[in-house]
């Protein structure tokens, strides 16, 4: 009689897997990051670029073209001159915000809890 399978779960390629296709993209630099910015409110590009000194205005581009396509992120073109582009949270990109919330959240409480625990640690070495 064979031994029953372990639970555990689903085990399948990122590409073969919309699940983990969608996290492994949420989690790639800089998407959370940019999503989290937009849930306060519509951005500009350059509005974006201060908030995240460190990226490049070349990844900066391609993250917000890949939310794009992924309707995350609503581009919006004013018709005026000079040209005005906003960039927003669709209805879909909306639906993480909670979630968004959250992990900030426990990274806040993390980096606070690991803050204590530095002058612990100091204090117990001496």
């Amino acid at each position: 009689m064979p031994e029953p399978k372990a639970a555990t779960a689903a085990v399948c390629r990122p590409d073969e897997c919309l699940a983990e296709d969608w996290l492994a993209f949420l989690g790639h630099r800089w998407n959370a990051l940019l999503l989290w910015h937009l849930s306060s409110g519509p951005r500009r590009y350059s509005e974006l670029q201060a908030l995240l000194p460190r990226i490049s205005p070349k990844v900066l581009t391609d993250r917000i073209a890949g939310l794009t396509r992924r309707n995350l992120v609503q581009r919006t073109e004013t018709n005026t001159y000079p040209r005005e582009v906003t960039y927003r949270l669709t209805a879909r990109g909306e639906a993480l915000r909670t979630i968004l919330s959250e992990l900030y959240d426990w990274a806040a409480d993390v980096v606070h809890e690991d803050a204590l625990a530095v002058p612990q640690a100091a204090e117990r070495a001496r």
